[in-house]
């Protein structure tokens, strides 16, 4: 006999529909009560024709009956079945070839006819047993086949759904337990956690090794845990337990487990199985990988805050694909439409940063204006962050990294190394000019200097050269530094260090002289390991500070060496450096190199800028024959405007050929050089390494050097142009008896 339970809604609904079997001998049938619940029972009638009217009706229960029966053998007999989160079951004791999930999958469509398959969900169906002492009926075991037990609808076909879409209504229900379901709730294990799991392991392995034993839902959680062991871990030892990992028996049997549990699993379990699965270094090429992005695509709509920023996070380290940009365009359509309910400023940063720069204009604004508004709320981890998030999304906010700036500095003292190079390297891309941030952290890694890595200060150094800043205390701790420990520099720290100091231009007032010989004398003991290109950029920084180490120079010099630096690596980089050499080599002083002359290609006509206010101020001041624009002159230099006066500046002479040929002698050449703000060194007038020489071969050329920084110009209007053009042309003595227009000079 069996005993089934059915809601009172699933009875009204099925029974009616129940088809007559043909007469013959007894067979079930089906009485209900008409409570709440339905209970269904099993019984033997008298024949048809023994039986009155009103029950005749209960010959249409025969096929369903059987159908019943056929279901209860689904159930393994003398098991205890236990019900589980997902709303399935399976044995309390663990039987490695019985799986309920493939139970219930792939044997469902077979065990079943097709009118069944759809009629009992949510129904329990109770087998007998031993232990039950009332009269006909015997203990029971339930199979649950509930779908509002589970996390997720299950998305399968049609032929093996378990789930109605008839909106039947939930009940219910209560059952007095027996003996052996309180001995089940009293032995039911706790579930195991990626907490439990990574504390109590101790490798990779051991993870992998605790799966095979007892393979628990959901399966993300191993993955997790391992990703939490890892990070414990050395990069070498790291390396070591991900090789033994791959070659786990159990791994293959993980990774296939968490594919099929990807679509039933919570949501935020199944984005921290992906993030852990690609931060353990499995490739993204993979099938696990793969479909757990496209499960995530189709679940997007299910994640809240908290996995909108895991899965930021995970995109944001993976390589473009497919896949991956879809679930890149479906976030930022969700940025786009949540930004105003972001309540944590983290997962808005991990967004921001995820959406990549050809995101949107519009939407990086809303992000951006989002962040405004939560600036009061930012922690020092939040500002210091908000320069790389920015860099990442390629917006440059003004206004919130002011504001990030000022937390930055006036936390600056324990901040770690990484962040400051984050937040110098984030400023170089978004071409972020701070000069108080930028001098907070250099006052800051000076005051602390013995604590340093020379290596460190180094990298830092080389990130301000990129930004232009020069700070002179950084810079002669780190000068006496290397006069002391020059010998421990390798090829790479020394042609950096050149460039460094070559590029901002630096001497110290007492220890240059050390300083050139200490670097000259390490780039001269490692001229066998040095690439072409780097000995090309060393002697080419030592030229630009007016140093020729005769070694270097003459390897570099060599016809084989010059050869390969034309026709291989950045040639028109390497075109313009040799350029540079040359003249170094025929203008400073290196008598023992005048006579070498190189054959070298020209390089590109560079674009002449107007200076329109400029040329309009000196045709004020001086008139139009005066003076001569955009003037090229040997060794490809150029000057904006040259003017020629008497050699004690007090007068301006006409300007014709006739002039130059026959009293050179007499005249002082004057070149008016139109320099942008980027030629100085960030926040000073202090001139960077190729103005520096340019104003350096230009003297040696005869002239007078005047610099007229652009960007103050413009901001003066004409009568005031001409006024400081008049001091910086005229000698100091000759400047109170020169006349404002003097054009009947010339």
């Amino acid at each position: 006999m069996h005993f089934v339970s059915l809601s009172n809604s699933f009875a009204l609904i099925f029974i009616p529909f129940v088809t007559p079997s043909p007469a013959g001998k007894g067979r079930p049938v089906l009485s209900c009560s008409s409570g709440g619940d339905v209970c269904v029972t099993l019984t033997t009638l008298k024949p048809l024709d023994s039986v009155s009217v009103d029950s005749k009706m209960s010959n249409r229960t025969g096929p369903f009956l059987w159908n019943l029966r056929q279901f209860s053998t689904l159930i393994p007999t003398s098991r205890t079945v236990r019900q589980y989160p997902l709303g399935l079951c399976r044995p309390q004791m663990a039987y490695s070839n019985w799986n309920p999930r493939n139970l219930l999958l792939n044997n469902f469509d077979n065990r079943l006819q097709a009118p069944v398959r759809c009629l009992f969900q949510n129904a329990l169906v109770f087998k007998s047993g031993d232990d039950f002492q009332t009269k006909g009926t015997s203990s029971v075991t339930v199979l649950t086949l509930d779908r509002l037990l589970c996390p997720r609808r299950l998305s399968f076909d049609s032929k093996h759904s378990l789930i109605s879409d008839n909106g039947l209504k939930k009940t219910s229900f209560h059952q007095e337990a027996s003996s052996e379901d309180v001995l089940t709730k009293e032995t039911k294990p706790t579930p195991v956690t990626s907490r439990k799991l990574s504390q109590e392991c101790n490798s990779l392995s051991d993870v992998l090794d605790t799966f095979s034993r007892a393979p628990k839902f959901p399966s993300s959680n191993y993955f997790s845990a391992m990703w939490t062991i890892a990070k414990r871990m050395s990069n070498e030892q790291r390396r070591f337990e991900k090789q033994l990992m791959f070659n786990h028996p159990a791994f293959h049997q993980l990774c296939g487990q968490m594919m099929r549990e990807a679509k039933i699993m919570r949501c935020d379990h199944l984005l921290f199985g992906l993030h852990a699965v690609v931060k353990l270094g499995i490739p993204q090429n993979t099938l696990l990988v793969q479909t757990l992005l496209r499960v995530v695509q189709e679940r997007i709509n299910e994640c809240d805050e908290k996995c909108l920023s895991v899965l930021s996070t995970v995109l944001e380290t993976m390589e473009p694909c497919k896949n991956v940009d879809v679930l890149r365009a479906g976030l930022r359509i969700l940025a786009d439409q949540q930004v105003w309910k972001i309540e944590r400023v983290f997962t808005l940063q991990a967004m921001m940063k995820c959406i990549g720069k050809d995101a949107p204009m519009a939407l990086k604004r809303k992000l951006e204006m989002k962040a405004l508004r939560e600036l009061d709320r930012f922690s020092l981890l939040n500002s210091q962050r908000m320069f790389e998030v920015l860099a990442a999304m390629g917006h440059c906010s003004v206004v919130l990294l002011d504001e990030c700036s000022k937390m930055v500095v006036g936390n600056i003292h324990g901040c770690p190394f990484k962040i400051l190079i984050s937040i110098l390297q984030s400023c170089r891309d978004l071409r972020y000019r701070n000069l108080d941030l930028f001098k907070g952290i250099a006052d800051y890694v000076a005051t602390t200097f013995d604590v340093w890595k020379l290596k460190q200060v180094l990298f830092l150094l080389i990130l301000f050269e990129n930004l232009g800043f020069r700070h002179v205390g950084l810079m002669d701790l780190f000068m006496k530094k290397i006069v002391d420990e020059a010998g421990v520099l390798n090829v790479k720290s020394i042609v950096s260090i050149l460039h460094v100091y070559s590029s901002l231009n630096h001497f110290h007032t007492c220890q240059t002289r050390e300083f050139l010989e200490a670097m000259a004398g390490a780039l001269t003991g490692c001229l066998h390991q040095l690439s072409s290109e780097n000995l090309l950029n060393a002697v080419c920084s030592l030229c630009l500070m007016n140093r020729f180490p005769l070694a270097a120079v003459n390897q570099l010099l060599q016809k084989d060496v010059i050869s390969e630096l034309l026709t291989s690596g950045d040639m028109e980089r390497n075109v313009h450096k040799l350029h540079i050499l040359a003249a170094c080599l025929k203008l400073d002083d290196a008598p023992y190199h005048k006579a070498v002359d190189l054959a070298l290609p020209l390089l590109p006509p560079a674009p002449l800028p107007p200076n329109a206010k400029v040329a309009e101020a000196l045709s004020s001041l001086l008139g139009d024959g005066c003076f001569s624009k955009n003037v090229q002159l040997p060794h490809n230099y150029h000057i904006d405007f040259e003017i020629r006066m008497d050699t004690n500046r007090s007068q301006v002479l006409p300007f014709s050929d006739m002039d130059v040929v026959t009293s050179a002698t007499d005249i002082q050449r004057v070149a008016v050089l139109c320099v942008p703000r980027s030629a100085y060194c960030l926040g000073s007038t202090h001139p960077r390494g190729f103005l520096a020489m340019k104003m350096r071969h230009l003297k040696g050329m005869g002239f007078h050097v005047i610099l007229v920084n652009n960007w103050e110009m413009e901001k003066l209007e004409m009568e005031d142009a001409v006024t400081f053009l008049k001091t910086e042309i005229y000698s100091t003595e000759a400047l109170p008896t020169a006349n404002v227009n003097l054009q009947s000079t010339c």
